[in-house]
């Protein structure tokens, strides 16, 4: 078991505050940080530090594959960790895209190879062969743009903004499926002409601005979101296509599962991301990055995602939260140390002999594993190989670990 030090990536739309804070550096920093890795990605691998110094996670794993990952996660996954923990802070709206499923990425990095375009190439689409299912649990108040609404709530809420332009465009929901109409809306908008865009976004823009000013709350975080993402990105079709997705507002400690297929777009706030190892993003619009709209049309799933939000179930006499998904790269869990267990050595054994990264974002904790210990603070991670077997906790303040594992 070692201490584990992240990989800072920074985007625009990242913090110049947030990251730096939780995990203890000076802030604001030079350029904005959006994300954190924790994980053997070869894009940005974590760094074990070590008595001889810091060390790869991704280079430990190729060393000793089988005393780092287990024989399970071995037999499921090869010799690769399958997950990815990330600390995501958002001060400006990310993206409107969606992740492939394990068959479209593995076609589409095929067919990116055979084209030869390099893997580090900004208009590359596939990174990796990997699918990017994900989970992300909110820190603090978290808001985001996932899934389609129904077609009779997309009607609801453009009929509210009472925009003519729109009428035209209503008529495409209804007569068929929602999955079909969502298809057919969605379509028209995000490949229509500039010219046309100029128009219709700006009269969106407008009926957004006068539901607020009328101060009814129904719609008013859509309202909202229309009037940030047309300032941020004039003309842009992603502006219409927010009309279509559920607007998501989490508390801390809830959280919001993307499938592949799912078209969404993080807004604002602090959350842990827990990921099949991946980076593969298509893009359609809200953003200067690469977009493809047909491959990200090709991959999309137009069924309406009702029940997006997700809440933990309580386990371990109350100190484990659980988040499940359908994922077999990764489990999800926050072990809550409080009230009578302060102080008091928990068990915290794995359900099976794969590795674990722990992340503590509140309090501080010792971690044992075998003949060794770390403490971990706010903002401080560990990796726990397959050979460090269980591991118990002591704490001595109110303290949270997220605790992510393989999912088999």
């Amino acid at each position: 078991m070692h201490l584990l030090r992240g990989a800072v990536r920074t985007y625009a739309w990242g913090s110049r505050t947030a990251i730096a804070d939780f995990t203890g550096r000076p802030s604001p920093t030079a350029h904005p940080e959006a994300e954190l890795w924790f994980g053997a990605h070869p894009g940005d691998p974590a760094w074990l530090q070590t008595d001889d110094g810091e060390v790869s996670l991704l280079d430990t794993l190729r060393a000793d594959p089988e005393g780092q990952l287990g024989t399970a996660v071995r037999g499921r996954f090869g010799d690769c960790l399958p997950f990815l923990v990330k600390v995501l802070a958002a001060d400006e709206p990310l993206s409107l895209q969606a992740h492939p499923s394990a068959e479209q990425a593995a076609e589409g990095f095929a067919r990116e190879e055979k084209l030869g375009i390099p893997v580090s190439a900004p208009t590359r689409n596939y990174r990796d062969r990997s699918h990017k299912p994900e989970l992300l649990v909110a820190l603090g108040d978290f808001e985001a743009l996932a899934g389609f609404r129904s077609a009779e709530s997309s009607v609801e809420l453009m009929r509210a903004l009472a925009v003519s332009d729109l009428d035209p465009f209503v008529h495409l929901l209804s007569g068929q499926s929602d999955a079909d109409g969502l298809r057919a809306l969605f379509t028209t908008w995000i490949t229509a002409p500039q010219p046309d865009l100029d128009v219709l976004v700006p009269a969106v823009i407008e009926g957004a601005i006068e539901y607020v000013r009328s101060g009814n709350k129904k719609f008013a975080a859509e309202a909202r979101t229309v009037l940030e993402l047309g300032e941020r990105y004039p003309g842009d079709a992603g502006v219409l296509a927010s009309l279509l997705l559920n607007r998501i507002s989490l508390k801390p400690g809830e959280a919001i599962y993307m499938p592949a297929g799912n078209l969404h777009a993080y807004l604002h706030g602090v959350g842990v991301e827990v990921m099949a190892n991946s980076d593969n993003v298509l893009r359609g619009g809200l953003t200067p990055k690469h977009v493809d709209v047909p491959e990200l049309l090709r991959v999309l799933d137009f069924t309406p995602a009702t029940d997006a939000v997700i809440h933990p179930r309580i386990t371990r006499d109350g100190t484990e939260l659980v988040y499940n998904t359908p994922a077999p790269e990764f489990a999800v869990s926050v072990v809550c140390i409080q009230g009578d267990y302060l102080g008091h050595e928990i068990d915290a054994p794995a359900h099976h002999d794969g590795p674990q990264i722990l992340l503590c974002t509140e309090g501080s904790t010792v971690v044992h594993a075998k003949s060794t210990a770390v403490t971990l603070e706010r903002g401080a991670a560990a990796w726990v190989s397959a050979d460090d077997g269980p591991i118990r906790l002591v704490a001595q303040t109110p303290t949270k670990l997220f605790r992510a594992t393989v999912g088999i």
